[in-house]
């Protein structure tokens, strides 16, 4: 998911819609999906949220009311948000974008199963969840 494959339909408009925490992305292929802040936000593909490999994955909590403070461009590729929570190292290429778009129902229940699992909340962040400690002197990319 991490590059664009040759058949990515390439987003014809992206919007902000800052009140209601969704970002807009209109793609060639006539699709167009809402997609919330707090998904991208949990879904991030950084590592801080994804780890270095399978079962590394940090769950995100406490990140209902997350906005997008600003959004930058990678490339022709990608975009990368700057969170309100100050997570800013997530890169969301086109393909990836589409595939939250797609599997958001799906992600969803996936994040509210892990969620509950944890005894955790989208409105409060775990404490031994919240970044700053053991991030080292580079930071923790978030």
């Amino acid at each position: 998911m991490a590059g664009l494959t040759p058949d990515t339909p390439q987003p014809t408009n992206i919007t902000v819609h800052a009140r209601s925490r969704q970002l807009e992305v209109a793609f060639a292929d006539g699709k167009t999906f809402l997609l919330p802040f707090e998904l991208m936000r949990v879904y991030s593909p950084s590592a801080e949220v994804k780890g270095h490999g399978a079962g590394q994955e940090v769950l995100q909590t406490g990140k209902r009311l997350v906005d997008i403070v600003d959004l930058a461009p990678v490339g022709h590729y990608a975009i990368q948000p700057r969170f309100s929570d100050g997570h800013e190292s997530g890169i969301f290429s086109w393909d990836y974008l589409y595939w939250l778009g797609t599997e958001q129902p799906r992600l969803w229940a996936e994040y509210e199963e892990r969620l509950q699992a944890a005894g955790a909340s989208r409105d409060e962040e775990l404490p031994s969840l919240k970044p700053a400690q053991g991030c080292g002197s580079g930071g923790c990319g978030h």
